[in-house]
């Protein structure tokens, strides 16, 4: 019955559907629901009319365990509390960082949690291994023969690295709306397949100009991703308790297991395939990733579960869409309208929130530095690697073992990336991991800007290459903190601060990894560390406002401030404070 059950929820048993879970005609959430009833039972209420007129209005009315905390002797030091006003003292005290859930989950909870890790956690990270899988086998290629066979020279390396991100910012644009108003489980596992389609169609390439026109595709198709799995992410996961940093951090494997498997397996490619068919070793590169990738998009149908207002999963129960509704509720994120998405996302008044207030020129400044703080897309250590030499002047690494050894530092980086993420959740600080990961990032990059130092310090440099994206994680999930009271805000800022932030390593790249430079790129390796200590330095810039962001809001996450020095006669616990939804946005 189990294994049947989600074949019955699909049209014709195979094709994903929106889930209707107690809504009306028009998608709007029956006041009715059982999701309903258990907000009644944690203190909602309805609400009549001042007049005592007849019921015209349903309202949630929220009775909070409030917590009152007096300001008087504040230290100094609680300013590097990053949850301070945003998690009660009780709450905080039962989060623990080696638990998977978070102690006031109910096993109704852990259910949905787990159904939600093994679709959209693990298949995300499934979508991130083959974006880079076909992302980086643009560099295994260059060094397996594709640069002779085509006559690439010069800076044509870079030049075709920078149509790939061209075509990454422009595509992005439309995605301020799809992120918020078309299902996710259709859009992203179709342009995986688009993608596949062009990595394949790589191998028949001839010459420069043809490659550079599909790496112009491939990456407007794979644009959506990073961004649309970060909206996802916080659409069913929790801030509050750190749940997402953890689930955004898993995705993350995905990107370092991509560029670690590419290397392997171009390595063993070009050892057993090479002549195969009439096919060079880099022909093949291209037409194995491609089915890959082809074969993870298809799943992507199935596995993507939408949002919790509109899901399209099968394997998730009516109770489970319920209890997932309520989480998110729970954790002040804002859903879409059901009626008149457009209209609603269009409105004027909307896009000046969005532009008169802090996130977006705080947060996009920071998310440049992130971009421009890594050099390992740049192909700087295979290119090291090519130049090395034995006593006789001879390359020291034959075919497909130099391949093989380009995977060395991905698979660091999925060490420094784990360390960074439990950090972020040992200390409950998302700015304590990212100045832990920036400090070594900044170490490696200055060891190779000098450059002239001993080999076995390079080879420590490079190492520490990844340490630049292992904070990744912590800087979206912030993100997608700062902005949840808003969804339209939340895609908006989201696409945007990405977009402007990648338009900045089109140019960058031009200016400062120039190919003929290889191996010593003495602007880039100082342009990397100087954009980590930027953003080093910047995330303190965004912890001030958050902080003053949360305190202003500290009321509706159950946090009562006074100060008994400017207020002696305030009694903690002499109000009762009920307001209705509305009201608490209005505070």
């Amino acid at each position: 019955m189990l294994f049947t059950e989600p074949f019955k929820r699909m049209k014709w048993g195979f094709i994903p559907i929106r889930r209707i879970v107690d809504e009306d005609e028009f998608g709007n959430q029956l006041e009715t629901s059982k999701d309903e009833q258990q907000e009644l039972d944690r203190g909602s209420s309805l609400l009549n009319d001042k007049a005592g007129q007849d019921l015209v209005t349903v309202s949630k009315v929220h009775q909070l365990d409030y917590e009152y905390r007096d300001e008087k002797d504040r230290k100094w030091w609680k300013f590097f509390d990053e949850y301070e006003y945003r998690v009660n003292t009780k709450s905080k005290k039962r989060r623990k960082w080696y638990k998977w859930f978070h102690d006031d989950d109910t096993p109704e909870e852990k259910r949905v949690i787990w159904k939600l890790d093994l679709l959209l956690t693990f298949y995300s990270l499934m979508a991130y291994w083959i974006r880079y899988l076909d992302q980086t086998n643009l560099t295994n290629a260059y060094i397996g023969g594709l640069k002779e066979s085509i006559g690439m020279k010069g800076n044509d390396f870079v030049d075709t690295q920078v149509m790939y991100t061209v075509g990454n910012i422009i595509f992005q644009i439309p995605f301020m709306y799809i992120l918020y108003g078309l299902p996710l489980n259709y859009v992203l596992p179709t342009l995986d397949i688009f993608w596949s389609i062009l990595t394949v169609a790589a191998y028949r390439v001839t010459d420069v100009k043809q490659l550079k026109v599909i790496r112009f595709f491939i990456g407007g198709f794979e644009s959506s991703l990073y961004i649309a799995y970060h909206a996802l992410f916080a659409s069913w996961f929790k801030n509050s308790t750190g749940e997402i940093v953890r689930r955004a951090g898993f995705f993350y494997f995905g990107q370092f297991l991509g560029i670690l498997t590419s290397g392997l397996l171009s390595g063993a490619i070009e050892r057993n395939l090479k002549g195969v068919d009439g096919h060079e070793a880099w022909q093949w590169i291209f037409i194995i990733d491609g089915i890959i990738s082809a074969v993870v998009g298809v799943l992507g149908f199935y596995m993507i579960p939408g949002t919790p207002q509109d899901c399209y999963s099968p394997f998730l129960s009516d109770e489970d869409i319920r209890i997932a509704r309520k989480r998110m509720i729970d954790d002040q994120k804002d859903a879409k309208p059901s009626e008149n998405p457009v209209k609603y996302f269009f409105k004027k008044d909307v896009w000046k929130s969005i532009f008169t207030s802090w996130p977006i020129y705080i947060v996009t400044p920071w998310c440049a530095f992130l971009w421009n703080n890594n050099n390992g897309t740049s192909g700087a250590y295979a290119l090291w690697l090519q130049s090395l030499k034995n006593s006789d002047g001879k390359p020291r690494y034959g075919a497909g073992q130099l391949q093989d050894y380009t995977a060395l530092t991905p698979a660091l980086g999925i060490l420094w990336l784990t360390l960074t993420c439990c950090i972020a959740d040992l200390f409950e600080s998302r700015w304590a991991a990212i100045t832990f990961s920036q400090i070594f990032n900044m170490t490696g990059n200055i060891i190779l800007a000098v450059w002239h130092v001993p080999e076995r310090s390079k080879w420590f440099a490079f190492c520490l290459q990844y340490f630049g994206w292992s904070m990744s994680p912590s800087l979206y999930t912030w993100q997608g903190d700062i902005c949840r009271r808003d969804i339209r805000s939340r895609q908006v800022v989201l696409v945007l601060m990405n977009m402007l932030a990648q338009q900045t390593t089109a140019w960058t790249s031009i200016l400062v990894w120039k190919t003929v430079e290889a191996p010593r790129y003495l602007k880039g390796f100082s342009i990397t560390a100087a954009a980590s200590l930027a953003l080093l330095l910047w995330t303190f810039v965004v912890l001030y406002f958050y902080k003053r962001q949360e305190r202003q809001h500290a009321r509706e996450n159950g946090i009562i401030l006074f100060n008994s020095a400017v207020d002696p006669d305030f009694i903690p616990g002499d109000v009762q404070d009920t307001a209705s939804e509305e009201e608490l946005k209005k505070r």
